[in-house]
């Protein structure tokens, strides 16, 4: 069976939590904290089977702009996306941020859930439905279905199960092959069993008994037992939601933005060479701006190095170098969103092209050049490309490396 993980975003107070328990009977706010002040503070989960028996992850996230970090933790390992609004008030400021972000990332299958219909007459609805239309207009959700929902008589719910039914079907599963690669949201211990970290499983399979690797640490753990929403397994699977029980290491040396990976397969990074997109709202981005950038769990500070010109304009994109002031562990095609150092609002996102590239000067037509071909070629250019730029006999494993390719794909493109 596929696994298929499925995200809530959307402004605080705007049914997030209750639509999830209305949809799975969990209620995913566990803190005293989030029962007691009614909103979302951590990301939550709960597991929910489909009227056709297809199993996916709900994964909820805080709708408030203090906790957009918790949001970003959480958004990364999802493949659809629920972009919930309150009929009561329609779209508003983190609803917005929440669609940036998703556009940066281009989570391109999901839905729009108009909550709490119960509270609203129709004509007020219909003025909702048409904002909500115009903000998408433009992203990665303006095709996606709308559906008025009440969690509290449930009209509508019915239908949102059956569009999420659909969506499911039309969506590609995470690669259960491959090397593991799991992003850590979560760690803490359960006496008697020691530390246990929890995250989705972006790639890969996870047996009871492997031994991993934790980056950007260097440390190597191995796994003691595995559960999936709660239910003891002796595997898992990509995209599916893991809690993992680590031999050989404590709590304090780890923590959320730690990545479990199949050992010699990543290696952590202080630079990053990436393709920039800045939001037409944003204001201009100078040279050496210091950021926050989010990637996979993590969060590090860093500045933007433009590789090509002295300020990114809104709407533009370029390429750039992240300079980090802490290690992260990228992959060549991952997404990243970066947000502005103080006051944090969302400005940015990228795309990675060297996950651990070398020190740059700006302005050199050549380093230009080989980013714009790391970033369009074939696997044949970029083996090329590789060969060249070592100038040493490569093959297999190592040549892979050095194109940023899969073993799979420089073989079947070597076989052409």
């Amino acid at each position: 069976m596929e696994y298929i993980i499925v995200g809530t975003a959307g402004h605080v107070d705007h049914g997030k939590t209750v639509l999830v328990n209305a949809l799975t009977g969990v209620n995913t706010d566990r803190l005293k904290e989030e029962r007691e002040r009614g909103i979302s503070i951590e990301l939550g989960f709960a597991p929910l089977t489909l009227p056709n028996g297809q199993k996916i992850g709900l994964v909820d996230v805080p709708g408030h702009e203090r906790f957009i970090r918790q949001m970003l933790a959480g958004v990364g390992g999802m493949d659809l996306v629920m972009l919930v609004i309150a009929a009561d008030e329609g779209v508003m400021p983190q609803t917005q941020e929440h669609l940036d972000i998703i556009n940066l990332l281009q989570i391109k299958k999901g839905l729009v859930v108009v909550t709490k219909k119960d509270l609203v007459e129709d004509d007020w609805l219909e003025l909702v439905l048409e904002d909500i239309r115009e903000t998408l207009r433009g992203s990665v959700l303006e095709e996606s279905p709308i559906i008025p929902v009440s969690a509290v008589t449930g009209e509508g719910m019915e239908r949102l199960k059956q569009a999420l039914e659909q969506l499911v079907a039309e969506t590609p599963a995470k690669s259960a092959a491959g090397k593991v690669r799991l992003p850590i949201d979560r760690v803490f211990s359960i006496t008697g069993f020691g530390t246990v970290v929890t995250g989705t499983l972006w790639t890969g399979t996870i047996k009871v008994g492997d031994t991993l690797e934790l980056q950007p640490e260097g440390l190597q753990v191995r796994v003691r037992t595995l559960q999936v929403h709660g239910q003891k397994v002796e595997v898992a699977k990509a995209g599916q939601r893991v809690a993992v029980n680590l031999a050989g290491i404590e709590t304090g040396e780890l923590s959320r933005g730690s990545t479990l990976l199949t050992p010699g397969t990543l290696v952590p990074s202080y630079r990053i060479d990436l393709q920039l997109h800045l939001l037409a709202k944003a204001p201009a981005m100078e040279n050496r701006q210091r950021v926050r950038i989010h990637l996979g769990t993590g969060e590090v500070l860093g500045r933007v190095v433009l590789l090509d010109r002295e300020e990114l304009s809104p709407g533009d994109t370029a390429f750039a170098q992240l300079q980090l002031e802490e290690a992260l562990v990228a992959e060549k095609k991952d997404r990243l969103v970066i947000r502005s150092y103080s006051p944090m609002h969302t400005i940015a996102g990228g795309l990675v092209i060297d996950p651990a590239a070398p020190r740059h000067r700006r302005f050199e037509e050549k380093v230009l050049q080989t980013l714009a071909t790391r970033l369009e070629g074939t696997p044949a250019e970029l083996a090329l490309e590789a060969l060249v730029r070592v100038g040493l006999p490569l093959a297999g494993a190592e040549l892979a490396k050095e194109s940023n390719l899969e073993q799979r794909e420089l073989t079947e493109s070597l076989n052409e």
